[in-house]
């Protein structure tokens, strides 16, 4: 998950030719909103089902899927630039306000379930020097993690916005340890360690190449969410042609690190030993090679970066709803502000959800690995018709000059589209029961908007939509009580 530096307020406007960025400063703001907390526990997320070949395979599918969401979002910030709420209002202009309104729900779901995931993972970093903290989901980590949480939400009311000198620290904490782990790593790789199951199939619990492949996917998309974000910067760009480019060497660049950082371990440790890693796992595979300094210095790194990103994904969770309550897609009372301009009814519903999911990591002992992976799953919805929107405009011609190639654009659109669609099939079915379970009760909340803005609540095919929605979360409730499927 990224964590996106926000240098200036929310809602800032523009830029002044002062402070207009070049391709170079434009392409280390890309890279840095997306690298997130997730590439500290890539090795054993990797790992845990899959082997050497499956995770380079997966890595390409990623590399594809991604490019693809990257083109469409560059098409799309063009195409239709009045658009600006956010990637739930493609889905809305494309396919209807109970579709958009999903994407919203589902965007929002992502960004406060990504924050407990963060919370979690920042007491697990932090047990390697405090033991009681465990794997980040004891009662003492439960406990400061929900002191953290509230400090960081009383933050945010007083008006505190993440100053440079914040945003500098933040943003050397997550890049420079990885770049170090990169170079002692590649030193220090063993091929005959790397090739001692290349395929992974000597290992029984992997199962065959499909299924380790499926196993990385929620993993690559998790250290990718926030590519959409990229275009927050083209108001400040010097050139808007520079967001494309920075766009995409800003994406290769984090390709090469991500999967530098998961194969190269794959030569240090063999993927049984990494699979058995603490998160976050890159300090195991450099304490390997070079003692105990080099795993404090990964642990070190991941509490900065994350505390770091816990402001930030804070004020971006709060944001989503509070901006889809002033346009009428979500009800009213989320759009509230406080004197200072804090979006404070949404940022108060949005920490008590996050403070409840901390309070179930206790009782079901959730681990980092199980939430980013609803995280990642509950961000598909407005991926997927995002993709939909693009190749849609593409294929009828809508926002194109006459004569206007729209080739490349559709089959971007399309592969974003079967990407996404992939992944859902690729989380299985107790991660998409889990979405299920939170998405069903904004239900209520979009018959509620509807009816604030004396509008139709469903069309045929919407209705149809939400009694399928409603019939899978209690067929996911009724298999996690019976047992049949695991819950968090």
């Amino acid at each position: 998950m990224s964590t996106t530096e926000i240098n200036v307020p929310i809602r800032e406007a523009g830029a002044t030719a002062s402070t207009k960025l070049r391709l170079g400063s434009l392409t280390a703001l890309v890279i840095g909103s997306m690298v997130g907390s997730g590439v500290f526990s890539l090795p054993q997320n990797m790992a845990a089902g899959a082997g050497p070949l499956a995770i380079l395979i997966g890595w390409a599918i990623t590399a594809v899927g991604m490019l693809a969401l990257v083109f469409v979002y560059q098409s799309l910030a063009v195409r239709r630039p009045e658009l600006d709420a956010g990637p739930y209002a493609y889905a809305k202009a494309g396919f209807g306000p109970f579709v958009g309104f999903n994407s919203a729900w589902g965007y929002w779901i992502s960004a406060w379930v990504g924050n407990v995931s963060y919370a979690v993972i920042v007491f697990s970093a932090l047990s390697y020097f405090f033991p009681a903290f465990g794997d980040g989901n004891t009662w003492q980590a439960v406990l400061g993690a929900s002191i953290l949480l509230w400090i960081i939400h009383f933050l945010i009311l007083a008006g505190i916005r993440q100053a440079a000198i914040v945003n500098t620290i933040v943003t050397v904490a997550k890049i420079a340890p990885v770049v170090l782990f990169v170079g002692i790593v590649a030193v220090a790789f063993k091929l005959n360690v790397w090739t001692l199951d290349f395929t992974g199939l000597g290992n029984a619990s992997l199962g065959t190449i499909a299924a380790q492949v499926k196993s990385t996917m929620l993993v690559t998309l998790w250290v990718f969410i926030g590519i959409e974000g990229a275009s927050v910067f083209s108001a400040r760009a010097e050139r808007r042609k520079d967001i494309a480019t920075a766009t995409v060497l800003g994406f290769f660049t984090c390709l090469a690190l991500y999967a530098l950082v998961s194969l190269l371990s794959l030569g240090i440790l063999s993927q049984p030993d990494l699979a058995a890693l603490k998160n976050p796992s890159m300090a195991g595979v450099l304490e390997a090679v070079v003692g105990p300094w080099g795993a404090a210095l990964i642990n070190l790194a991941l509490v900065v970066s994350v505390v770091g990103a816990f402001l930030s994904w804070t004020l971006l969770a709060a944001e989503v709803p509070h901006v889809a309550g002033k346009d009428g897609t979500m009800p009213k009372f989320f759009g509230r502000e406080s004197e200072r301009g804090v979006p404070s009814t949404s940022l108060l519903i949005t920490n008590l959800l996050v403070q409840a999911f901390l309070v179930i990591t206790l009782f079901a002992q959730s681990t980092y690995q199980a939430l980013f992976y609803i995280a990642s799953a509950a961000i598909l919805v407005p991926y997927i018709f995002s993709g939909a929107f693009a190749a849609k405009l593409a294929w009828t011609g809508e926002s194109y000059a006459s004569g206007e190639r729209r080739t490349g654009a559709l089959f971007a659109g399309v592969l974003a589209t079967i990407y996404g669609l992939w992944l859902v099939y690729a989380a299985g079915p107790a991660y998409l029961f889990m979405c299920a379970i939170l998405y069903a009760p904004g239900i209520i909340f979009y018959v509620w908007a509807r009816r604030e803005g004396n509008q139709r609540i469903f069309h045929p095919v919407e209705a149809i939509i939400a009694v399928a929605l409603v019939a899978v979360a209690l067929l996911a409730v009724y298999e996690m009580w019976t047992g049949a499927v695991s819950a968090l």
